[in-house]
């Protein structure tokens, strides 16, 4: 007495050509992966800690797990304008970092340049705006 098992190897991933998987068949890691990233998961949660019902915690999570397309698709492309996430990042950093050192300088020239003025004004006896705009 043989019995002869079928064989299920075939070029659809081997699976017999029109079947349809369900719950019950065996799913490999991978292709889960595949299915997650092509069509894109939500995972909402929300964390609240409360004593003698005051609200000292609360934490909203929202994740979202997809391609790279499938988030481009839907919208989502914050990583495109990130400066961290870029190839100029550096650049930027550098740039921005001169920027700084001259407004730093430009605000001492000009603190200097008012310490200077001040003490050039003619000292006016009468103190008052008249007289330092005709001294003027």
């Amino acid at each position: 007495m043989s019995s002869a098992m079928p064989t299920r190897a075939s070029a659809s991933g081997g699976r017999e050509a029109g079947t349809i998987a369900t719950s019950t068949q065996g799913s490999s890691l991978a292709d889960v992966l595949e299915r997650v990233l092509d069509k894109g998961i939500v995972i909402a949660g929300d964390i609240s800690v409360s004593v003698a019902s005051t609200e000292l915690l609360n934490i909203r999570i929202r994740l979202l797990i997809s391609s790279v397309d499938k988030a481009k698709e839907i919208g989502i492309n914050w990583w495109e304008n990130n400066p961290h996430f870029s190839a100029q990042s550096k650049e930027l950093n550098e740039t921005n970092q001169r920027l700084l050192d001259r407004v730093e300088a430009l605000e001492a020239e000009l603190k200097s340049l008012r310490q200077a003025s001040v003490q050039t004004l003619p000292q006016s006896t009468s103190g008052s705006l008249e007289s330092l705009l005709k001294d003027l």
